[in-house]
């Protein structure tokens, strides 16, 4: 018997509200919690929030877990937690924002303090001792601010550097990211030169297009820019990450569609991996390893994916992942901007769709690093979701690769 569209449309419905009804029926057993900043309106100036989710161990599947809270301004666009997962900070820049939240054993967030910064924040990070938070700001120029921390609380600004590339000083130089060394080492800023990459607009520099800076982290949180810095990083590089054991970044380059890897020798100066860039699918906008070290995951905005990669131990060199994208195993919802592998058991992926409205899951093999659907994704979240965050629930154990 064939149904007609009216029938058939009335069955898919009837279907998925009994599975919604089971999931949020059915008992889960939360491992992780996942925080989400979204905009909670689509009005200029509107505020931000950050919504919870409580992530379970067996399938990753997500349910709306604590209440939301404000994220202490509008257009909140990162966020980073403390190694210890007691502390979020979210960069808002609507109102050019940093704020602190503390993070309670059941996933209740708590607005403790905050901080402007001097032009919009970018991105956010904070080293794994916890001692400092590195903002990136700016829209029209590019600005590195470390700030010291005492229990979480954002202290007072100990070093400030203004990014710019030798010899092109009058460029604007546009920052897409920061990334803190698991060793306290050193930090990376990814920033492209506007100057030189501008689609649509002016070019009146001859400068390469993608850069990334380091610096060394001295005494007192002081930062040294290191030999080579900075580095020629492709066209427009978009985000950057770090290996666990701090002997490896990877950069994506959003205008290439390649993942630029790099060596980290005597403790911060970059070398390229001989054998790259790697590609990636259309635009990959953010990139993260698994806390083994072992896998890349990369977010595509342009084709709603994700690609992933085995990193070669010993070399650094990813190789890409097989998987099945034709049937929908790597596909997001629309425009992945953001991407996290879960804090405690590192077996699942999600990322944050700023034009889906949604976040998606993946669960991890962890022998192949390939990825499948989970149950129900997407998720539905706020408006326009641009950051995403992982925090273990209770005394679960979390995989850790110390350097």
């Amino acid at each position: 018997m064939k149904f007609n569209k009216l029938s058939q449309l009335f069955l898919v419905s009837t279907i998925g509200l009994l599975v919604a009804t089971l999931l949020t029926s059915c008992e889960i057993t939360t491992i992780d919690y996942v925080f989400v900043a979204c905009s909670s309106g689509s009005g200029t100036g509107s505020p931000g929030e950050i919504q919870t989710y409580d992530a379970d161990s067996e399938t990753g599947t997500l349910r709306i877990g604590q209440p939301a809270v404000p994220s202490g301004g509008s257009s909140p666009v990162a966020m980073a937690v403390t190694s210890d997962y007691l502390n979020l900070y979210v960069a808002n820049q609507g109102n050019s924002s940093v704020a602190h939240f503390a993070i309670a054993g059941n996933g209740v967030l708590t607005a403790k303090d905050s901080i402007t910064t001097d032009t919009t924040p970018v991105s956010v990070a904070v080293n794994a001792a916890g001692t400092y938070l590195y903002v990136v700001s700016g829209t029209e120029s590019a600005t590195l601010t470390a700030y010291s921390l005492s229990s979480g609380t954002i202290g007072a600004a100990v070093a400030q550097i203004n990014l710019s590339v030798p010899g092109f000083g009058e460029d604007v130089i546009i920052p897409t990211g920061v990334f803190a060394l698991a060793s306290n080492n050193a930090v990376y800023v990814s920033a492209y030169d506007q100057s030189a990459y501008n689609p649509g607009g002016a070019t009146p520099s001859l400068a390469n297009p993608g850069w990334v800076f380091g610096f060394a982290i001295g005494s007192g949180g002081a930062l040294t820019p290191a030999p080579g810095s900075p580095y020629k990083a492709g066209v427009k590089p978009s985000a950057l990450v770090a290996d666990p054991t701090s002997r490896f970044v990877y950069v994506t380059d959003f205008a290439s569609n390649e993942l630029i890897g790099y060596s980290i020798q005597a403790g911060y100066n970059l070398n390229f991996l001989i054998n790259g860039p790697f590609k990636t699918a259309n635009e990959p906008q953010a990139v993260v390893i698994d806390p083994r070290g072992i896998y890349i995951y990369v977010a595509n905005a342009l084709s709603n994916t994700v690609s992933g990669y085995v990193i070669n131990l010993g070399t650094g060199t990813p190789s890409t992942i097989a998987t099945t994208t034709g049937n929908g195993t790597n596909q997001t919802d629309t425009q992945p901007v953001a991407i996290i592998v879960d804090a405690s058991l590192g077996r699942f992926v999600y990322t944050a769709n700023q034009l889906g409205d949604s976040v998606s899951g993946f669960e991890m093999s962890p022998n192949t690093g390939s990825l499948a659907p989970t149950q129900v994704s997407p998720y539905p979240v706020g408006d326009q979701p641009m950051a995403i965050a992982s925090v273990p629930h209770g005394s679960h154990s979390i995989q850790v690769v110390t350097p």
